[in-house]
Parts: structure tokens; sequence; C-alpha cells
């Protein structure tokens, strides 16, 4: 099985790229996060593979890190989770706040992320809380977003932003404790602008 590739970037999509290895284009499936951390076309890119076997499809997911080639296979062991629902999930959620939200019993904060039920999230919870003990993540690292942190996260999703740029743009707000909706959107939209 192919378990890492290295060659010439030739195309990037959101949820695609295509990379040219000794004369070969491997059609490679990544997540958002990882397309907007790729480099250039035409430079040298390096991916993590796991490669998915069917009877009818041979299908190849790429990533930057082992950690989230990890996070990725621990999704696959959850019943009814395959590997494009995996996908969706590692472009919904960053992997540090996926793992603290999973170990935390944080439902509500996966059931945030587009595909995922309150039952899914649920088993999510269940099978993986006591398997990522290797992420070196706790559940306190990632500090729960407050309701109006999370009503400005939530309005730059609707304004198009992927979920994880915004909370990264929140994230570089610092302690933003107290302060009203108008203010911290507009110091999220200027995060995000620069």
């Amino acid at each position: 099985m192919i378990a890492h590739l290295r060659g010439k970037l030739i195309s990037k999509h959101p949820n695609q790229a295509i990379v040219e290895a000794a004369g070969v284009g491997y059609d490679v499936s990544i997540s958002v996060p990882t397309f907007s951390e790729l480099p250039a076309l035409g430079t040298e890119v390096s991916f993590f593979i796991h490669t998915h076997v069917r009877e009818d499809a041979l299908a190849l997911f790429g990533f930057l890190r082992a950690m989230d080639k990890q996070l990725f296979e621990k999704l696959l062991s959850v019943s009814g989770i395959g590997p494009k629902l995996a996908i969706t999930i590692l472009s919904g959620m960053q992997t540090d706040a996926m793992v603290a939200a999973i170990q935390g019993n944080n439902v509500s904060a996966l059931t945030r992320i587009p595909g995922i039920g309150k039952k899914t999230a649920e088993r999510m919870v269940l099978e993986l809380r006591d398997k990522l003990d290797g992420f070196g993540v706790s559940a306190e690292a990632v500090a729960a977003a407050s309701p109006v942190e999370e009503d400005v996260i939530s309005a730059l999703v609707n304004l198009g932003y992927q979920r994880p740029l915004a909370e990264k743009a929140m994230a570089r707000l610092g302690n933003v404790a107290g302060e009203s909706f108008d203010g911290l959107f507009r110091r999220a939209m200027a995060a995000l602008a620069k």
C-alpha cells in the first residue's frame, strides 16, 4: 500500500491535490486545512497517505502531518464513518480542537461540523475518548468559546469563511472577555483581512 508520497504539486483544490511522482499523477483527497497549507503549484510536496481500497475503487487520502493521518484513521474506526465523512470532519475543525472536544465529551462542538449529527458525535466521543492519549492535547488545552465568540465565528462562517479560519482569527484576538459582539466581529474581520 502507498503510505507516503512526495512529488511535484501540479494541481490543488480545496478537496483534492494532484502530485506527480516519477511521471505518474496521483489524485489525493485532502481536507480544507491541508489545502490552505499547501505550497505553490510546481513545488515539491510530501504527503502522509492513507490508501483506501474497495472492490470498485482505490482512493488516496493525503495529510501534511502524521498526526492528522492518525486522527483520520481513528475516525475510520468509528462505526458509521467512512473516508469521505472523515475528511469532511477534518475540514470542519482543527485537529487539536477536535481531540479536545472528543476527550472533553463536548458533543455540541462536534455537531457544529457539517455532516455530523448528534448520534455520530456521541459515537465519536464514546469510541475515541480513550484512544486519543497519544495526541498530546488535553481537554483543557483548547478552551471552549464563549457564546459571543461562538456567535462571531458563526457569523464569519455565514459570510463564507471556513470554520477553522474563523476560529484561528478569534484565537489571534487574545483575551476577549466581556467584549460586545460588534466590537469582536470588527476585530475578527480585521484579523482575517491581514
